[in-house]
């Protein structure tokens, strides 16, 4: 059956490990893709403003599941967000904040939201991910007056981030999924809003089943989109329970091997 629609993750997978991607090679691509009727997703845990940013010249012709799905946005078309409730927002922080993260942003539709503490190091690597980005005196400040606030995003040592990932499982869990979203990188979700739901949202709206979609991925936040559709691809880097889902697995995410994976299927 024909692919209908491919979606991407970004740091690990589409983006090589210095955040960039062969631009040309993939405009060409894009060009066949569209000429084939095929949709292109962006489907990451970034925000929404960051993941345009790499494609100035196409982003409106992509859709992208931002923030792990809860902030859905066709070119620069709002199609769908989640939205958390104060009580679920003000217990996370609390509970977060036990657990001391090296760093925690709040995350939003209009903007995300970060200690007005934090270092001005750690300020600028939080805002290469989230361009739209607040410093506040207190996190507990947001409420879902002043914003849609659907995902918090943590960060720890190499060394502390799978014992956190396990503390943040038996505290949130009825509340919040924790996954994670990279190697020392946790993002905490709402439960049933990952990349998978949103691509399902999409392939409803233009008819497309999950076995003519194509995805790639590499961290946790990919395990639902890769386990459930047909053709899904692990990168060579990516951690080993998304390996073990994936229906293959390609090269690095330093080596084209999404573009190169992305130019077979259309050849197909």
């Amino acid at each position: 059956m024909a692919i209908k629609m491919i979606a991407v993750d970004m740091d690990g997978t589409f983006l090589s490990s210095d955040k960039t991607y062969n631009v040309a090679r993939f405009n060409d691509l894009f060009v066949q893709l569209q000429e084939k009727g095929i949709r292109f997703v962006v489907a990451s845990g970034n925000q929404y403003f960051q993941l345009r940013s790499f494609f100035p010249d196409t982003y409106q012709d992509i859709t992208f599941v931002a923030e792990n799905g809860a902030n859905i946005v066709m070119g620069d078309t709002p199609f769908y967000n989640a939205e958390l409730d104060d009580a679920t927002i003000q217990k996370t922080l609390t509970e977060v904040e036990k657990l001391e993260p090296t760093n925690l942003i709040v995350c939003g539709k209009n903007s995300a939201y970060i200690s007005e503490k934090i270092s001005d190091e750690a300020f600028k690597n939080a805002h290469f991910y989230y361009p739209k980005l607040k410093k506040l005196t207190n996190l507990h400040e947001v409420t879902q007056e002043n914003d849609a606030i659907f995902k918090f995003a943590l960060s720890y040592t190499m060394d502390d981030a799978t014992e956190k990932l396990a503390s943040l499982q038996r505290s949130l869990g009825d509340i919040l999924t924790p996954v994670s979203s990279g190697h020392e990188d946790i993002d905490l979700i709402i439960p049933g809003i990952h990349k998978y739901h949103g691509l399902r949202l999409l392939a409803d709206k233009w008819g497309i089943a999950d076995d003519e979609i194509a995805t790639f991925g590499d961290s946790g936040n990919d395990l639902e989109m890769l386990e459930r559709t047909k053709h899904s691809f692990a990168m060579e880097n990516a951690q080993e329970k998304i390996k073990t889902v994936a229906s293959t697995i390609i090269g690095s995410n330093d080596s084209e091997a999404v573009l190169d994976t992305i130019e077979a299927l259309i050849i197909e």
